[in-house]
């Protein structure tokens, strides 16, 4: 009984270290420990937010207790337990391609997320996949892949909470975090 345990924990490490290994870089789940809060302060303001260059990333958002923000480039979503991308999703894409080639001092961080269903492996390793989906597009458009990262945060950082189709699919989406690139001095 005892080597049968054995067996399955080591067979499970195994595939969670096959897991992390697909993806371009995995997040870490959020600490929630009060050590992990930033100090008490009166927030960054609009203008320290445009010193960084960066919409902020839903990591940062949920850090701050905030809901994540936008900028110029949209969200795509997807499908249940599928990382394709939809004709909507492809539309876009081009569209954000385009407002990249017009901002080439911009770099992007593309955020994949799921929802809930599935276990915390699976999604972490999908959330991956459906980032890598868009950047692979984004390249075949004529972006720069040195321009592009991917981050998967699976099903860590919902949108929404509820356990209803309809917040499924808000979940089941990339999101798009733009970054300036800072000057050579």
């Amino acid at each position: 009984m005892l080597e049968r345990i054995k067996l399955r924990f080591i067979t499970l490490a195994a595939g969670v270290v096959v897991i992390a290994a697909c993806s371009s870089e995995v997040a870490k789940k959020p600490e929630t420990a009060v050590a992990s809060k930033p100090p008490p302060s009166s927030g960054p303001s609009s203008t320290d937010k445009s010193k960084q260059g960066q919409t902020g990333s839903s990591l940062d958002a949920q850090r701050e207790g905030k809901p994540p923000t936008s900028g110029p480039l949209k969200e795509i979503y997807f499908a249940f337990d599928s990382y394709d991308l939809t004709t909507e999703a492809r539309s876009i894409l081009q569209a954000n391609a385009a407002w990249l080639k017009a901002n080439p001092s911009v770099n992007v961080e593309i955020e994949g997320h799921c929802d809930e269903r599935g276990t915390t492996e699976y999604n972490l390793a999908l959330g991956a996949k459906r980032a890598r989906a868009a950047l692979d597009y984004l390249v075949s458009l004529g972006i720069s892949a040195a321009r592009l990262k991917t981050t998967s945060y699976g099903e860590e950082l919902p949108l929404c909470r509820e356990s209803t189709e309809n917040c499924y699919e808000k979940n089941r989406r990339d999101r798009f975090v733009e970054s300036r690139t800072r000057p050579a001095s």
